[in-house]
Order: C-alpha cells, then structure tokens, then sequence
C-alpha cells in the first residue's frame, strides 16, 4: 500500500457520507478535496439561491466530514482570485498533499465526465472514477432494459423497478391492483384549500457568510437570494422530510397537477433539491412515504404518485440521458430556432399564467413539475423556441436541475425535441388545460374564452398554429388524433384566423 495518500474529489452533489469514493478511502491516510470553482458557478447562469444552497451545504458538509475523522481540503470561493475550474483545484491539492491518486465518484453531466477522461494526463496521477451507486438503477442495466425495444416508455421501467425495490407491492402484484393512480391525481384547486408551507430553516452563520459572497460575487445572476429558507444539511433535509410526510402527503396525490396564484407549493414536498445533492437517499424517502400509507396517514394515489416520481421519472430519465449522450443535447424534432423570449427572464408579460411561473421562479428557484411543463414549456415549444435556449434556463433557474435530470424532462418531456423517444405525444395545450387547472386566468388581461381576437389567450392560437404547421411529423400520433378531426372539421376561415392571429402573437415576441 502506497504511503502517498489519494486525494479524494467530491463534487457539489456528492453530498452522501456512503458516496462510493468515501467507501473507497482510506479515513486515516486520504484526504477529501471540495472546491467552489469558478466553472461549476457561472457554466450557466445558476440561480443565485441555488448558488448559496450549494456552497452552503457543500461548508456544512465539510464540516461533518471533519467531525467524523476525515481531513478536508476546502477551497472557498475567493471573491478576489476563485479557483478556474476542478483540475486546477486539483492541481494544486496534489502538489499540497503529494497525493498518488485520485478518487472521484461519476459526475451528472456528460461535459464534466468527458473533462475527467483527460485528467490522468493532465494531473500526472491515476484517477478512478467510481459508479454512482446512490441510484436504483445502475448505467448498464438500464442500457440493457433498452436493448431491443421500440419504445423507450417509463411505465414499463417503473412497472420493472417496483418489481425490484418491492415498493408498494402485495407479493407480485401491484398494491390496490393497479400499477398507476394518475388518473386520480389531477384534480383542479377548489375553495378552501389550506396547503402547508414547505418547511423553512432561518440561516446560520456560515449561510449568512455565503448570501454575502453571491450578493458580491454573483450580482448578475437571476433571481432572488433572500428570503434564504433552503435547508443545508442532512438533518435539515430530514426535518423537511418528516413536514412532507406528517403535513401535505395526504393530498399530494390529489392536487399534484393544480396551480393556485397565492399557493405557490400547495402540497408538493420540496425534497428534489435535498435528493438530488445527496443529502437525502431516494429509496429511504419511498420508504418513509411507503410506511405513511401503510399506517393509514396517506391514500394509495398519493403514495403511488410520489413514487412514481422517484423510482419511476427520476431513475428513468437518469438512465435515459446516459443512454442518448451528447447527441440527445442537440435533437430538435421540430427545427424550432425562435431566441427563448426576454420575459422568461424579467416576467414582463401580461399573460398571468407566465408571469406568475417566472415571478415565483425567481424569487423561489423552484416551480413544481405542472408550472414547467404546462406553462412555461407548454409556452415554449408552442411558440417553435430553441430548445437547447429552454434547456439552458431550466438549468440554470431551478435549485434542484442538474443536467441528468433536466434535459431529458426538457427536450424530451416538455419540448417533444427529440420526436418521441421519452414521450408519447407533445405536452401542447391551449388556454383551456390551464384555466381549468388553475386560477391564473381570472386575472389575466387576455381572455381564455376568445380564441382568435385581439384579446384572446395567446395559448389558444398558438395551440392550433403548433399543430397546423407540424402536422407532418404529428398527425399520425394516435393521441393526437381527436385534436387533428377537430382542426379538420373547421372552416378555412377559422383556420386562417387561427395561423393569422399565432403569427400576430410571434411577430410580438420577435
């Protein structure tokens, strides 16, 4: 055994004390390297509260790895002279420590993965790249449930991971009978709901030291740092956890899908950010909110629909991005190349909906999946923007995206961009989806109801005008075939007003 001691890299999201480069470590000869770069903050215009929730938690981390016996390399950010990028921090941590090696856990970005392949040469040491074993479903065996089928569809992976985890099953079959309660999750808000707020921790010292670096540092980022209420620990995560559980689960199930103007959370648990960092293990969430519906505290819609975000969505698109790269990064089904729109930054439009997505973006870094996908994506890919332009800004805005995670759900999910492979049909919609779903358009400026004036919902054009002019490739889809009798049973006229009124609403964006 080499006297040299390895020299440990753990990223911003390996926030995981059983992180498969710690199992691999030597406590009493290795030490850890964590560094804020220069490269990981500004690759994209994070966020400034996603900012101060990573470094706080990666400070907070550090110090919990010290008081488990493990010496740390911490590289703060220097206001004066940050650090460039990983290889320069490790450059210098090597010369530091006369380390032999490096051990470093696979990153969740295709660019960060093939930057290490280089490293060996570039530092002058071995370094080996351990696998993610944080996740369900390892790289190669969703490679293998791929091989061979037509159709890449989540239902039947998530079908395959309950079989595996055991989650929610009665022997081998589905608990209740069914495998999916979607049908019972999307409810419209009602009067009189009472949803509870996520739970929120005040800032401690060393959160209050990093708020004052991005105000310093990061001042042309997006959004809002304070009011700062992220949790930066575990145990925060867990508390949070707990408030999900004992607080909203009950009616997650049934509210998943609405969107309330002064309800931003409703009963959404807000535990993504804490999951995807590390600071809380997927599969100990199933169980808790397994354990919940067992003990009567939550209905099975609920439970399911929970789960199925986790060992269903998250697994699925995890393994699907891995599968694509890089390619999957440059698909656009469409061939959209309209610039994303300046609002989508400011929230300066009149169309409600929108604006309160963008508002609450910003001030939040968070927007739950219905807001993404039905809003602000729906808007996107109606209107024929880029979709690399609408995947950079779900990167860079939302506390809990990280490029595994968010560009399948993008391009994929939300823009069609890559013709089928994740979904089976677009996620287009007119004004009507979101009046019924939510309470945005009692206060809009534009009315819902008119469908071609100059008042009329800009979803409501754009809707028809998305299938008019991208029949090509979708009038064959068979879940688009209700909505293609309809357009065809219109009059020339209605269908002319429809095209002359979208082009009204994009010569407006451009």
């Amino acid at each position: 055994m080499s006297k040299h001691p390895a020299l440990i890299l753990l990223l911003g999201d390996q926030l995981t004390p059983e992180i498969a480069s710690l199992g691999a470590a030597d406590r009493e000869r290795d030490v850890v390297l964590m560094a804020e770069v220069e490269e990981e903050a500004t690759y994209v215009r994070h966020h400034k509260k996603k900012i101060v929730f990573l470094f706080s938690a990666m400070r907070h981390f550090a110090r919990q790895l010290e008081g488990d016996g493990w010496q740390v390399d911490y590289l703060a950010f220097d206001d004066d002279e940050p650090c460039p990028g990983l290889a320069e921090a490790l450059k210098g941590a090597i010369d530091r420590h006369g380390a032999a090696r490096v051990l470093v856990t696979e990153p969740g970005e295709w660019r960060l993965q093939e930057e290490m392949k280089g490293w060996p040469d570039e530092l002058g040491v071995p370094v080996d790249i351990l696998e993610d074993d944080r996740f369900l479903c390892r790289r190669a065996d969703f490679a293998d449930w791929a091989v061979d089928r037509k159709q890449l569809r989540m239902e039947y992976f998530y079908r395959d991971m309950r079989r595996k985890t055991g989650l929610l099953m009665d022997g081998d079959e589905p608990e209740g009978g069914d495998w999916n309660y979607d049908a019972e999750n999307r409810k419209p808000p009602k009067q009189g709901l009472d949803p509870p707020e996520p739970k929120r921790f005040e800032p401690d010292k060393i959160t209050s030291e990093v708020l004052e670096l991005v105000k310093n540092r990061f001042p042309e980022h997006f959004g809002d740092a304070e009011p700062f209420w992220f949790g930066v620990t575990a145990d925060d995560a867990e508390a949070a956890l707990d408030h999900f559980v004992e607080q909203a689960l009950a009616c997650f199930g049934d509210y998943q899908d609405a969107m309330l103007t002064d309800e931003r959370f409703l009963y959404h648990s807000v535990l993504s950010l804490y999951i995807n960092v590390g600071l809380l293990d997927p599969l100990k969430v199933c169980r808790r909110v397994e354990q919940a519906y067992q003990c009567g505290a939550a209905p099975l819609n609920a439970a399911e629909g929970f789960i199925r975000q986790i060992i269903g969505w998250r697994e699925y698109v995890r393994g699907l991005y891995w599968l694509k790269m890089p390619d999957y990064r440059d698909m656009n089904h469409f061939g959209a190349d309209r610039p994303l729109p300046d609002f989508y930054w400011t929230g300066e439009t009149q169309m409600a909906c929108v604006k309160a997505a963008v508002m609450q973006t910003k001030q939040e870094a968070y927007a739950h999946h219905i807001q993404r996908l039905m809003v602000t994506g729906n808007f996107a890919m109606l209107a024929g923007v880029d979709p690399v332009e609408v995947h950079e800004w779900y990167l860079a805005v939302y506390a809990d995206a990280y490029e595994w995670v968010e560009l399948p759900n993008t391009l994929g999910m939300s823009q069609f961009a890559d013709g089928g492979l994740l979904g089976s049909k677009p996620y287009a919609a007119s004004g009507n989806y979101i009046n019924k779903m939510s309470d945005y358009c009692s206060g809009c400026r534009y009315d819902v109801k008119d469908k071609t004036g100059e008042d009329a919902c800009p979803f409501n054009p754009l809707y028809w005008d998305f299938l008019a002019r991208n029949a090509d490739m979708l009038r064959e889809n068979p879940r688009l075939g209700r909505s293609y009798a309809t357009w065809d049973r219109m009059k020339a006229s209605t269908q002319s007003a429809y095209r002359e009124r979208a082009a009204a609403v994009l010569d407006a964006l451009d």
